[in-house]
């Protein structure tokens, strides 16, 4: 088992139409007014950025952003990831009711120095931090839904 892999899947419930929580999904550089973990979005381009996190562990990571499909008809968001992570990740939307499930999956493999020295011990700490991120981001999506 490669102890630095990662697969992450999260189902976001929300109560605002697909259209409207994929059109705050595509915003990126909006992204650190409701979600506090992510601390900074610099454009490169229209289809690349720069991305830093920061959850409840003392450390950031930064990663190089950049868009492989952008469908709106589908519901479908996804972007390449290289830098302290390599990999991809994937926003798909359905509508629920009234309302969006929303699904974030995301493989990754870790390259920043101190975490993969601490891959195994650090595990469920590290899966820990992300479903505590991720639980963050749907709160203060569903925020930001409400108050537009």
């Amino acid at each position: 088992m490669d102890w630095t892999h990662y697969r992450f899947r999260s189902l976001w419930p929300l109560p605002a139409p697909p259209a409207t929580v994929y059109t705050a999904l595509e915003r990126v550089e909006d992204y650190p007014r409701w979600w506090r973990q992510v601390r900074e979005v610099r454009r490169t381009d229209d289809v690349t950025g720069v991305i830093r996190i920061r959850s409840l562990l003392p450390y950031d990571m930064t990663f190089t952003a950049r868009e492989v499909r952008r469908d709106p008809a589908a519901g479908v968001l996804e972007v390449a990831m290289s830098g302290d992570v390599d990999g991809w990740a994937r926003w798909t939307l359905a509508a629920r009711g009234t309302g969006t499930l929303v699904r974030y999956d995301q493989v990754v493999d870790v390259n920043k120095p101190l975490l993969r020295r601490l891959a195994v011990p650090g595990r469920p700490v590290f899966r820990l931090n992300h479903r505590l991120m991720m639980r963050a981001g749907r709160r203060g999506l569903a925020a930001h839904l409400e108050a537009v």
